[in-house]
């Protein structure tokens, strides 16, 4: 396709209700358990939500020094089974949004600070066309070292965004970006269509963007929507 249209989407609390990565963690220590490698927290999961989010997320990811690759990517697999059996994962206005840009003919790509393990499963759910997420750093025995190769957070999402633009051929001004927090505004303002999620009673410098600039936003609610991915897939084309 010449000249694409591109609709990109963030991943936690903007297409799917939880923080994937919080969820990811739970689902890992509950299968897990201790005394492996990566399963002894650096510092208590907690804490993390107290540092700013960049430095958070980085931390998060040493967590998983000494895992296999395999493992992990296995272990997110067994985790968005269990949440999509238990939980409404999808919030549902902007899995619409993301149908209709399905049906317009717009490739999708997930762009997430999260973790491949949980970003893949939820891409092959709404059958997204390419994931950008954080990449971890890894051995040549296929071993997680606790280090990423790139943080898919703030600018690096813009930076990401206008890689694909360039790829793609596509003119950033007729493709949209959803997310839901300050620190997606670097790749919000890089298309021509922002959508903001959420209400943002916590991110009022969003919110206050959002309505100074004129972009629409869509809510959060969480969904009491309960299909199964076959119900999920419906309108891709």
């Amino acid at each position: 396709m010449r000249n694409p249209r591109i609709a990109f989407f963030d991943v936690d609390e903007t297409l799917v209700a939880a923080k994937s990565m919080l969820s990811f963690w739970n689902f890992w220590q509950r299968e897990s358990g201790a005394g492996k490698p990566g399963r002894p927290a650096p510092i208590p999961l907690e804490r993390l939500l107290e540092l700013p989010r960049e430095e958070a997320n980085r931390a998060y990811y040493r967590y998983f020094a000494g895992v296999r690759r395999t493992e992990l990517l296995a272990a997110g697999r067994r985790w968005y089974r269990a949440a999509r059996d238990t939980d409404a994962v999808f919030l549902p206005a902007t899995l619409d949004r993301l149908r209709l840009h399905q049906r317009q003919g717009f490739r999708i790509v997930l762009v997430s600070g999260s973790l491949r393990a949980c970003v893949d499963p939820i891409a092959e759910a709404v059958g997204a066309d390419r994931v950008l997420c954080t990449e971890q750093a890894v051995t040549r025995d296929g071993v997680l070292t606790g280090g990423l190769i790139r943080a898919m957070i703030g600018s690096a999402k813009a930076r990401a965004v206008a890689e694909v633009l360039d790829a793609w051929n596509a003119d950033a001004g007729n493709c949209y970006a959803y997310g839901d927090h300050p620190s997606d505004l670097p790749m919000l303002r890089a298309v021509g269509h922002p959508v903001v999620v959420g209400q943002h009673r916590q991110h009022t410098e969003l919110a206050t963007i959002a309505l100074t600039e004129g972009w629409p936003t869509l809510p959060a609610a969480p969904a009491g929507d309960r299909r199964p991915v076959a119900a999920v897939r419906t309108g891709h084309r």
